[in-house]
């Protein structure tokens, strides 16, 4: 079996939740509407909402938010859920005593939810770079960086 390097993150951190006890089509229909939106604006979401799915998705939201605050010093408030996927787990298998003697069988069915928080400051810090190196001639009091205009340096092969 071929195992794939994972990349380090430095902008994201992510909580895994196994074995909940839930189907993984009721987990993503709550899934489908929080991936994507902001840390806040999902836990008011999943508050709202009325499935019973909520609480369990809301925890593992909760505690990716601890992780990125705790382990990499993120903002809360620059939080964004990047990826949020369900897979299926294991499906527990009881009998159920009936009557005559006789059992029924009961399955219930368990999920894997993963949830990704990504920190978008890290981005706009870039675009705001990129953006400094495209203009010519500009200057900020911060930063001491020399700034080069992209489409002519000068050089006797431009065309203008």
């Amino acid at each position: 079996m071929i195992k794939k390097k994972k990349k380090k993150s430095y902008t994201s951190v992510y909580a895994l939740g196994q074995y909940i006890s839930m189907s993984t089509h009721k987990a993503r229909r709550v899934i489908d509407q929080i991936r994507g939106r902001s840390y806040e604006e999902a836990l008011m979401i999943l508050e709202l909402m009325p499935y019973r799915g909520c609480y369990p998705i809301f925890k593992l939201v909760y505690s990716a938010a601890a992780n990125a605050s705790h382990n990499k010093g993120f903002k809360e408030t620059n939080l964004v859920i990047s990826k949020a996927e369900v897979n299926q787990g294991n499906t527990v298998k009881k009998l159920k005593p009936r009557a005559r003697g006789r059992s029924y069988p009961i399955k219930r069915p368990t999920c894997h939810i993963t949830i990704v928080l990504e920190d978008i400051s890290f981005y706009q810090q870039y675009e705001e770079y990129l953006m400094y190196l495209k203009n010519p001639g500009c200057r900020n009091e911060k930063r001491n960086l020399p700034c080069y205009e992209t489409y002519s340096s000068g050089g006797p092969w431009d065309k203008k």
